[in-house]
């Protein structure tokens, strides 16, 4: 027989190198764990159950790209196994890769549809994609298999707050906590759902007893510290980002709050030092190289200030209002006769479109695409512009100014009047409105005199 050659103690050994695997595992000791359990594949690669424990292991390193070959080959060996699609599909949603995990994820329910995790974890897939009813569907299924599930009214609860229903998102963590008390970060979730209903005291007790639950979890010390901040309680701020920094010393993201905190009391000298060292401990951290622009452009060196900016562009993230003042700085710089910069104006519009592509309405973005078109003498796109600002915000003075303006020197006088009438009926009596009115009205005036002479001229 094909097998006569193979000793058994060669499967005796991947046995034992699987249980020195598991021990390592439960050890924390990850990396030695997974080694061992690639020695025992050595021996055994035809074993699902070495291949899925692998993926496991992996999967605690959130190395979820090689965790899927490792479950997709325990699968191969094994495909009408639970465990291994219901894990599969978990990491197809880590990955991004929904329409596996929602088919996968079938695939389990085709085989068992009493299987609840495959409801449970669906949840969060439908959550990530937006598809908040399928999530509710998903539960409530859940619910008839498992009524008590921990996770499941974890994960429905992501779903709610995700949709900004923060009383039913705490309802439902509350009910996590009452069933698994140890449930991870459950009381820092609730505290974040308070304070985004202005529960301000619930709130902090929350943030309290998850740290009372693990004093070191970063995520809440920093959540925590921002919480402070805005209560105006700058002093234990401070201490929590200290704290972070006492157990994790090259923390870049505690050193740009503290450089936060010194901005805003206006030591600049300190906070320009604390934003250079959350640079050089993180060189991709985002904010940094912004705060130390405004820093520069407020010493009036122009050239500095857009070196910090245009390196800020590789890693500014997905925050409209932060990239809308990236572009004001840069039109600054562009404006500044002193530094000759018209790719500044080139930026200026790159950071305006990001900044449109994730707010389509956000009416700054329209004024400053307005008003960098303006200076670079392109008065008609500006208008336009200025325009679709004052649609959005019929408010905003600055678009109401420079609209009336531009509209004036192309001569456009009745849209000029329109705009302003518009923007008084809107603002009220305002310094500046008044003071383009009367050049309006000037202009008018102007205008009828030379009609008025040219048409004497004639006779």
């Amino acid at each position: 027989m094909v097998f006569d050659e193979t000793p058994y103690s060669s499967y005796d050994n991947s046995e034992q190198k699987a249980q020195k695997a598991f021990e390592l595992y439960e050890d924390g000791k990850i990396s030695q764990a997974i080694a061992e359990l690639n020695d025992a594949l050595e021996i055994n690669p035809a074993s699902s159950t070495l291949h899925f424990n692998k993926a496991l292991a992996l999967d605690s390193l959130s190395k979820f790209e090689e965790a899927v070959a490792e479950y997709e080959s325990a699968l191969a060996m094994n495909p009408c196994d639970l465990e291994i699609l219901n894990s599969l599909a978990v990491d197809y949603t880590r990955l991004g890769q929904y329409d596996l995990a929602i088919s996968t994820f079938e695939k389990v329910q085709e085989l068992d549809s009493n299987f609840e995790p495959s409801y449970c974890n669906r949840i969060i897939t439908y959550t990530e994609m937006g598809l908040h009813e399928q999530a509710e569907q998903m539960f409530y299924l859940a619910q008839q298999i498992n009524p008590d599930c921990a996770l499941c009214y974890y994960n429905i609860g992501n779903s709610l707050f995700a949709r900004g229903e923060y009383k039913k998102a705490i309802r439902c963590w509350m009910k996590t906590a009452e069933i698994e008390p140890s449930h991870p970060q459950i009381n820092y979730h609730i505290a974040q759902a308070l304070w985004a209903e202005n529960e301000i005291e619930r709130s902090r007790q929350h943030f309290l007893r998850e740290l009372r639950q693990n004093a070191g979890d970063m995520d809440v010390i920093i959540d925590f510290g921002l919480f402070l901040i805005e209560r105006g309680d700058i002093e234990s701020a401070k201490e929590k980002f200290h704290r972070a920094l006492e157990l994790r010393p090259n923390m870049a993201i505690a050193l740009f709050y503290l450089g936060e905190i010194a901005l805003n009391s206006n030591d600049h000298k300190k906070a320009a030092d604390l934003f250079n060292r959350a640079m050089e401990r993180e060189s991709g951290l985002p904010g940094p190289r912004y705060r130390l622009a405004q820093l520069a452009l407020a010493r009036g060196n122009t050239e500095d200030a857009k070196t910090y900016l245009a390196s800020e562009m590789k890693f500014a993230g997905d925050d409209a209002d932060v990239l809308v003042s990236m572009a004001s700085m840069f039109l600054a710089i562009f404006a500044d006769r002193r530094f000759s910069s018209p790719d500044a104006l080139d930026y200026t519009i790159n950071c305006l479109l990001r900044a449109l592509d994730i707010d389509s309405r956000n009416a700054d973005a329209y004024y400053y695409m307005g008003l960098a078109n303006a200076m670079n003498g392109r008065l008609e796109d500006a208008a336009e512009f200025f325009n679709q600002a004052l649609d959005i915000n019929p408010q905003h003075v600055l678009a109401i100014r420079d609209s009336a303006t531009v509209n004036l020197s192309m001569h456009r006088l009745a849209d000029a009047t329109a705009v302003i009438e518009r923007g008084v009926k809107f603002v009220g009596d305002h310094q500046e409105l008044k003071m383009i009115r009367r050049k309006i009205r000037r202009s008018q005036i102007a205008r009828q005199l030379a009609d008025l002479f040219g048409h004497r001229k004639h006779r």
